[in-house]
């Protein structure tokens, strides 16, 4: 009876997805709607000094160029390129982003120029007990021939792939240490913190 109870326990860890990942992606008429959120074991600065290296999210797949294009006050200008195959059908985005660095806890962004019709949205990190939650909500429209219904399937299936990476490199770089075997300070957060 022993062993019939364990086995019909359910098991916490194998349904909890790794870094309380959520991900839902909907389509309304030709617009998709993004929604996410994960939480990293990470301090606030250190989830928006992640954020705001705009020139690192060329590591994420999917993304094969950004690029600081301009900075303004608050105001920063990116280039992006996102090169993605759906089924067999090659697709390359190019977009001229433009990021408003609200708050040290918000980033909202709206395409400039680019091969989407539309695209914006927004970043927020909140204090989380086990780290800090990030959470994005965006909204686009593609101008494309491929069928929408197909555009769904594949960010219904890489989306969530895609954001686990990204939670997963926070993370890594929480970890990263220096010669010494210190934890690396962000200079970014190290100037925060003199303000």
């Amino acid at each position: 009876m022993l062993v019939f109870s364990l086995l019909c326990a359910p098991n916490s860890q194998a349904a909890q997805p790794p870094f309380d990942l959520k991900v839902s992606v909907d389509r309304v008429g030709a617009t998709f709607q993004v929604h996410a959120s994960y939480v990293v074991p990470v301090n606030e600065c250190q989830a928006y000094a992640f954020l705001t290296d705009y020139e690192a999210a060329k590591n994420i797949p999917g993304i094969s160029e950004s690029r600081i294009i301009n900075r303004n006050a608050n105001k920063v200008q990116v280039e992006r390129v996102a090169e993605e195959r759906v089924l067999f059908i090659p697709i390359y985005l190019r977009s001229l982003l433009e990021f408003s660095e609200v708050s040290n806890s918000r980033l909202e962004f709206v395409q400039l120029e680019g091969h989407a019709k539309s695209y914006k949205g927004n970043w927020v990190i909140e204090p989380d007990r086990a780290g800090t939650r990030f959470i994005h909500q965006a909204s686009f429209e593609l101008d494309t021939s491929i069928p929408l219904f197909i555009i769904q399937y594949f960010l219904e299936n890489s989306a969530t792939k895609r954001f686990e990476i990204m939670a997963e490199r926070v993370a890594q770089q929480q970890i990263s240490t220096n010669a010494n075997g210190n934890p690396n300070p962000n200079p970014l957060c190290k100037k925060l913190a003199a303000l």
